[in-house]
């Protein structure tokens, strides 16, 4: 029992007995306390001290024993807010979606095998031996059903489970926002889903500005990659007409030439460094990597003897280069120095993701198909029930390669965070698009049956997002 202590005393004896985590029953206590002036303490149970502490120190304790003693992880300050952090970024995603219209339906968890590409975790039926039910890649079909069964905007926070190898952000199972509208555009979808984006981005101390819009063929040629990083400003410059009449061997009647500029960084690659990255570049299928690095008096690089004063005074003014800046260069197909100098650019400049600013981005108009060299086939770029641009509609049937897609990504970071499309909702689309990935009917019949049969009494023009 203590009779008459101070305030002081009050809120540092409150401080040992009650956790940082809850500072509501805190502020009551101390409030209650200090009006009556007298209290006591019961011993409502007691505890073994915990096999390491119980605050940010354990983040040094090794991993296996943080899991086996979960329960006492999760009282970190670190755990809780991480875990009414998430509660929250949930909440504000629904409040979003229902402002908009939208029905949350859950759909089921164990469901018949689909064809949806990802490894399935199998569930043995008790009461039907030798028979399984599958658990849930995602509610793609599921969602589309919804769409001919006429609930026009639905939602989902939804579980999914993939038996696959771990990823840094995938597990075995994991959480998605998944939604699915119909009579809608691909802007139509963007507008709903960043709305609840921006929602998510508040709750979680966020303000993420404008969600910019860029097509697939432009993320390619500025970034390399088809998820660009806008934290940072080194981008891939066109240099084709720069050598169009070389006599440089290694770029002369190449169909592409491109190179970045990475302004201030030749003292910070060494000769080694730059062979690792050369290595790197011939590993991902480039013929070579030409690297350059700018001094007060021109180049200094193996090549530089190479090139035309001509041409090293182009170089120079296309990057707008000076003295301490280091250019590096891949001739080839116009994919590959796409895809060879966007990971370049990303070794040198992507900072750590969860850095901010968070800039966000919707890249669009991806390609249809793409072409399996290996196998001399076409494979569809997202899945087969993505619409074409109606205007590439003809392009099926004479030049498939050059058919965009209705299709868009969600970036942030340099990270994919969403993927979604318009579906094919005609028959005769869908017939030209399975037919062009070799996908037999008795296969489709198979494989896709159950949603080509409700397609048939009347599917509306749709599209979602996971």
């Amino acid at each position: 029992k203590v009779v008459s202590p101070s305030s002081y005393r009050i809120s540092r004896i409150l401080s040992v007995l009650l956790p940082a985590r809850a500072p509501y029953w805190r502020t009551a206590c101390s409030t209650a306390i200090t009006m009556r002036w007298d209290c006591s303490v019961e011993v409502l149970n007691a505890a073994e001290a915990p096999p390491f502490p119980v605050n940010e120190r354990a983040d040094q304790v090794a991993e296996n024993t943080r899991l086996q003693y979960r329960y006492l992880d999760i009282r970190r300050e670190r755990m809780q807010r991480n875990i009414r952090l998430r509660a929250s970024v949930n909440s504000a995603i629904r409040r979003a979606m229902e402002e908009q219209g939208f029905v949350e339906v859950e759909t089921p968890m164990l469901v018949p095998s689909t064809p949806e590409g990802a490894r399935e975790f199998i569930v043995p039926s008790r009461q039907q031996p030798g028979s399984f039910y599958a658990l849930p890649q995602s509610p793609q079909l599921f969602k589309q059903l919804l769409m001919v069964a006429g609930i026009d905007r639905y939602y989902q926070i939804a579980r999914c489970l993939r038996d696959e190898d771990l990823r840094a952000d995938r597990q075995y199972e994991f959480m998605q926002l998944d939604a699915e509208m119909s009579f809608v555009s691909q802007d139509d979808v963007h507008r709903a889903i960043g709305n609840a984006v921006v929602a998510a981005a508040r709750a979680a101390g966020q303000e993420p500005g404008e969600i910019v819009k860029i097509t697939w063929h432009e993320a390619m040629n500025r970034f390399g990659v088809d998820k660009p990083d806008l934290r940072f400003g080194i981008e891939l410059t066109e240099l084709t007409d720069v050598f169009a009449g070389t006599e440089f061997k290694a770029f002369a009647g190449a169909a592409c030439i491109k190179g970045i500029n990475a302004v201030g960084k030749a003292d910070d690659y060494g000769r080694n460094k730059l062979d690792a990255m050369t290595y790197k570049a011939k590993k991902m299928g480039a013929k070579g990597l030409v690297w350059l690095k700018v001094t007060a008096d021109g180049f200094d690089s193996p090549v530089a003897k190479f090139l035309s004063e001509t041409e090293s005074a182009a170089l120079r003014s296309t990057f707008n280069a000076v003295a301490g800046d280091l250019i590096l260069i891949v001739a080839d197909e116009w994919m590959t120095p796409c895809e060879v100098l966007g990971q370049l650019r990303n070794d040198i400049g992507r900072p750590p993701v969860h850095e901010g600013p968070y800039r966000y981005l919707w890249v669009v108009d991806f390609p249809l198909f793409e072409w399996n060299e290996e196998e001399k086939r076409w494979d569809a770029e997202h899945h087969p029930f993505t619409m074409p641009h109606h205007e590439d509609i003809p392009l099926l049937d004479t030049d498939p390669g050059k058919v965009r897609a209705l299709c868009y990504d969600l970036v942030c970071n340099g990270l994919e965070m969403a993927s979604g499309s318009i579906r094919i909702h005609r028959s005769d689309i869908q017939a030209k698009v399975f037919n062009l990935l070799g996908i037999s009917e008795e296969d489709q019949s198979d494989r896709f049956g159950h949603i080509l049969d409700a397609f048939a009494y009347g599917a509306p023009p749709h599209g979602g997002i996971a």
